[in-house]
């Protein structure tokens, strides 16, 4: 693709690998929308030893997010494994650093989409969908669900929601992700793309 497509950042938090694989999935969806790009990044761990640095540059997956990937991008999917019904501190803490583009405006009407990954059916998985949807309200963002025409929605028996993605990883975190969660992966990545086009070409 070309460097000067627009792009949507799909910006997650994995620490088994489901988090991680449902946004390669959205971030196929988001390919599937023409003149737009997907730009995947992840974030580093939160350490307790307060002399402990990552490399800057992670041994595997996807590069680390800078603020200039969350301030270039049209639209933004966020994704995070459940912790006690709430996000990952590694994202929340990367997301507490984002003041400077508060202060700007620089994510006004821009839309943003959320996904997760729970251990358990009733783990908070959409507790934790809204738990990252209020830093993005705050930042003035769009926030952009999962429409019921995707009639996935209605025979999944695990993960999905109107909400945004998800997914039930099970107790030792090592379920597949089902047929209708990457549907429904898809879905939202695709969704998300197709309005940040028709937003960025209303301005």
């Amino acid at each position: 693709m070309a460097n000067d497509l627009p792009y949507v950042l799909v910006l997650y938090y994995s620490r088994k690998g489901a988090t991680a694989e449902m946004a390669q999935r959205i971030a196929r969806g988001i390919h599937e929308a023409e003149g737009v790009e997907a730009r995947i990044r992840t974030v580093p761990a939160v350490s307790s030893v307060c002399e402990a640095v990552e490399d800057s540059i992670p041994e595997q997956g996807a590069l680390y997010c800078t603020e200039e990937d969350l301030r270039g991008c049209i639209g933004l999917a966020l994704g995070s494994p459940t912790r006690f019904g709430n996000m990952a501190a590694p994202l929340k803490y990367f997301i507490d650093g984002t003041s400077s583009l508060w202060l700007s405006g620089a994510l006004v009407n821009r839309p943003a989409c959320v996904f997760s990954s729970t251990s358990s059916m009733h783990g908070g998985q959409e507790t934790t969908l809204v738990s990252m949807m209020f830093p993005l309200i705050h930042h003035g963002m769009v926030i952009c669900g999962i429409s019921y025409k995707e009639s996935a929605l209605f025979s999944t028996t695990t993960g999905g929601t109107p909400y945004g993605a998800t997914h039930l990883a099970g107790p030792d975190s090592d379920f597949p992700l089902s047929d209708d969660e990457l549907t429904l992966c898809q879905a939202q990545g695709k969704r998300l793309a197709g309005l940040a086009l028709q937003l960025e070409s209303g301005k």
